[in-house]
């Protein structure tokens, strides 16, 4: 099974091919360049390398949040493009859910945080065991407070991860709830890790088609909140 998967949900943009399990080529950009100049470049540059067309994959895959709301648009719309034109079926995978896929192989509890502003973050629990991840929770936005009082219930060691991690791990740290960071090459959100767990989403039968590919914001975009509220006044 071939995977074409894209990555956009925040500051970083990232483009992998995977087959059965094994990453064929990925690539990587976090330069501040808007990811509508960046995207399909990184894709046609790793489909050319590896001498590979979109008519080659089996699934088009996307993060499709929460995250950044721009850079969630910009990813599933180019999933959608790709997929409509090459006739293929698509996978939308959580981007937290595809985080936590970086260190799985750390025994113990995987926090994943993204930047929410407002001292909130985009996060899911996950439990790493032998390197399978149990979810233990909802993507959800959630206080930076409320989160402290979760993990300090639980005995396990707790592994961040994300482009929250940062925030996320001096919070903790002034809170008094021991953690650690990913590590620097595998703390940020990363299409290899979406192109993996979306050969999972496929083999449990969860597919869909362009049409059927969703963003997922968890909140309204500042603007939606900003119009509400004048409408309220």
């Amino acid at each position: 099974m071939k995977i074409l998967a894209l990555e956009t949900s925040a500051k970083a943009v990232s483009a992998a091919v995977s087959e059965d399990g094994k990453i064929l080529a990925s690539g990587y950009q976090d330069t501040g360049l808007t990811h509508s100049r960046t995207l399909m470049p990184i894709v046609e540059h790793i489909l050319k390398n590896t001498d590979l067309t979109v008519a080659d994959m089996d699934i088009i895959a996307a993060a499709v949040g929460p995250g950044s709301f721009t850079g969630i648009r910009i990813g599933v719309a180019a999933a959608k493009g790709l997929a409509c034109a090459s006739q293929k079926p698509v996978v939308g995978v959580s981007t937290l859910a595809a985080m936590a896929r970086n260190v799985a192989f750390a025994d113990g509890l995987v926090v994943c945080a993204m930047d929410a502003r407002r001292q909130q973050v985009y996060n899911a629990l996950f439990e790493a065991k032998d390197g399978r991840l149990t979810r233990l929770t909802e993507d959800r936005a959630i206080s930076l407070a409320d989160l402290a009082e979760e993990l300090k219930a639980s005995p396990l060691p707790r592994t961040i991860v994300g482009d929250g991690a940062q925030l996320c791990f001096r919070y903790m740290e002034d809170a008094g709830v021991p953690c650690r960071l990913a590590p620097p090459h595998l703390v940020m959100q990363n299409a290899m890790s979406v192109a993996l767990a979306a050969e999972e989403e496929a083999l449990a039968g969860r597919l869909t088609d362009a049409q059927g590919l969703l963003p997922v914001y968890l909140r309204p975009p500042q603007a939606v909140r900003l119009r509400e509220r004048v409408q309220k006044d």
